[in-house]
């Protein structure tokens, strides 16, 4: 059988993960917080047709021959790159300006990380309010505890500066601050999260652990902006151009298939 039949196929399936990663970022251009990722590809193994031997009159040959087999996805990189902040009606949407991710708690008790600050205020057990995801996952502070408020608190009085602290006016209107504050978390490598969906990410070994920000000060402290939601990151130009590219790679790849079938069929006509 030709290489060139699998190595083409191989080609077609790469492009075919490609055009899926580009629509899906298209799909989730409006999605609040959401970052784009791109395929990246890697080629497959090689066939040694001829190995770095000597001639005849004993001289070594400058290289050997070797043939390709072929392309595979290697990994489907995610871009932390800072979206556009955006007005939002919503007195507790919150936009992060830096590297922090808001941490909250998962359905399955465990913690997830997201940009994506579109948050609600939900009454909770003993008639207290809580700060949440509008999926009702509790959104955690800087100890990693879920962010709960006293019944007694108005939750349009509520001010969030911007390093997270959360303030609440006394009788002379002045601002006090409750002691609480929404936790931001950096990774060591942000691109090694794994996605999750609703535009959460888990962390593993390859990102490292979470680190919050007061903790260290050697990192650089994010901004965080109340009323305001961070849009995606996607550029929607870029993402058609990436899509007629990947189209014309896919083209290209079937038309090496078809070449190989026709080279094949001549041969199978030459004893007629």
């Amino acid at each position: 059988m030709m290489r060139a039949l699998w190595t083409a196929a191989s080609g077609m399936i790469a492009q075919q993960t490609n055009v899926d990663n580009i629509a899906n970022n298209l799909a989730n251009v409006n999605t609040t917080g959401y970052k784009t990722s791109t395929a990246e590809f890697k080629t497959l193994l090689y066939q040694t047709i001829q190995t770095k031997t000597t001639t005849a009159n004993g001289e070594n040959k400058p290289t050997a021959a070797q043939v390709g087999l072929g392309v595979r996805n290697s990994s489907i990189t995610t871009h932390f790159t800072q979206g556009p902040i955006q007005a939002s009606d919503n007195d507790f949407a919150f936009a992060i300006e830096g590297d922090g991710f808001f941490a909250v708690r998962g359905s399955d008790g465990e913690t997830y990380y997201t940009r994506n600050g579109d948050f609600r205020i939900a009454l909770a057990s003993d008639n207290t309010m809580m700060l949440c995801t509008t999926d009702g996952y509790p959104v955690l502070d800087e100890d990693g505890a879920p962010i709960i408020l006293s019944s007694e608190y108005k939750a349009e009085k509520l001010v969030v500066s911007n390093d997270g602290e959360i303030f609440y006016p006394d009788e002379n209107n002045n601002l006090q601050s409750l002691g609480i504050k929404i936790g931001l978390y950096q990774f060591t490598n942000p691109a090694g999260l794994e996605n999750r969906s609703g535009t959460l990410f888990a962390a593993t070994d390859a990102s490292g652990a979470a680190v919050e920000e007061g903790s260290n000060p050697e990192l650089k402290a994010s901004k965080l902006n109340q009323g305001c939601l961070e849009a995606s990151n996607v550029q929607v130009v870029d993402e058609m151009v990436n899509l007629i590219t990947a189209q014309r790679a896919y083209e290209m790849n079937s038309k090496a298939i078809q070449a190989a079938d026709d080279m094949l069929s001549q041969a199978n006509q030459l004893k007629r």
